[in-house]
C-alpha cells in the first residue's frame, strides 16, 4: 500500500470522539494531526503492512504528518524480527518521534530477543539532543536491563542525565521506580545519596509508592527519603 492508500484506511477507521480524547493525552501534538484510530486497530493494520513490499516506501516518507502514521510506523518496526534490519529502521525513525506515546509504543520484538546487541547504541542515544531519543534509551534500559542483565553502570548512565524536558524526567523517574521493584538493594542508594535532581527524585518515590510490587515496609522507608522544601518564616 502506498501512503495515499494508508491514509485512506486510517481515515476509514477514524473515531472523532477518540481523537479528542487522545489530544488531551498527548498535549505536545497538534490536535489537527490526530485522526483518532484506536490502538488495537492500528496494531492490526501494522500486521498487514509488515508483510507488504510497498511498506518500505511508507517507512522512508519521513517526517509523517499524522500521529497515527507515526504510531503505525512504530508498530511495523516493532514486528520486525531481524535485529539488524530492526536497528536500522529504529535509528532512522528515532529522530522523527515527537510524542511520548509513539516513543513508548516502539517496542521491537527483535530487541527483546537479543538485548545485548543494543548496548553499543545506548551511549549515543542517551546523549542525543532529541528528547524522545533519550526517553527511548532510558526505556530500553528499563525494559531489558533491570533483570538478570542488570549492572549498576546502566543505572549510573540514567542517574547522570540532567535534562529539563518533562518527558525525559518522567522516564527517569519511571526507571528508578521500576528499579526499586526489581533491584531494590542496588537502586536504593541512588535515592539515599540523592543522586537525582529533586523533582525526579520525588517523582520516583511517588511512583514507587503507587507500585504493587514494592512491600509496605519498603514504601514506609521510601517516604522518609522524600526531599521536602523548608519554608522559612519571618
Amino acid at each position: 500500500m502506498n501512503r495515499d492508500e494508508i491514509l485512506a484506511e486510517l481515515f476509514r477507521l477514524q473515531d472523532k470522539k477518540y481523537a479528542a480524547f487522545q489530544a488531551k493525552l498527548i498535549p505536545t501534538t497538534d490536535p489537527g494531526r490526530i485522526i483518532g484510530v484506536r490502538t488495537p486497530e492500528l496494531r492490526a493494520f501494522a500486521g498487514k503492512l509488515s508483510g507488504n513490499a510497498d511498506t518500505a516506501s511508507f517507512l522512508k516518507a519521513l517526517p509523517h504528518v499524522y500521529f497515527e502514521e507515526n504510531q503505525l510506523h512504530a508498530f511495523v518496526i516493532s514486528q520486525e524480527k531481524d535485529f539488524d534490519k530492526c536497528i536500522t529502521k529504529t535509528q532512522t525513525f528515532l529522530p522523527f518521534i515527537d510524542n511520548w506515546a509513539t516513543c513508548d509504543q516502539l517496542v521491537p520484538r527483535a530487541f527483546k530477543k537479543e538485548p545485548e546487541k543494543l548496548l553499543p547504541y545506548m551511549d549515543r542515544w542517551i546523549k542525543s539532543d532529541k528528547v524522545y531519543t533519550v526517553r527511548f534509551a532510558v526505556g530500553m534500559l528499563m525494559r531489558h536491563f533491570l533483570n538478570e542483565r542488570f549492572d549498576p553502570k546502566y543505572a549510573d548512565m540514567v542517574a547522570a542525565l540532567r535534562r529539563d524536558e518533562y518527558y525525559v524526567k518522567m522516564m527517569i523517574a519511571w526507571y528508578f521506580a521500576t528499579g526499586l521493584a526489581k533491584q531494590y538493594a542496588s537502586i536504593l542508594p541512588y535515592l539515599e545519596e540523592k543522586r537525582l535532581d529533586e523533582w525526579t527524585h520525588n517523582k520516583a518515590i511517588q511512583k514507587s509508592l503507587e507500585s504493587y510490587r514494592i512491600t509496605a515496609e519498603r514504601k514506609a522507608y521510601l517516604k522518609t527519603l522524600k526531599i521536602r522544601r523548608v519554608s522559612h518564616g519571618l
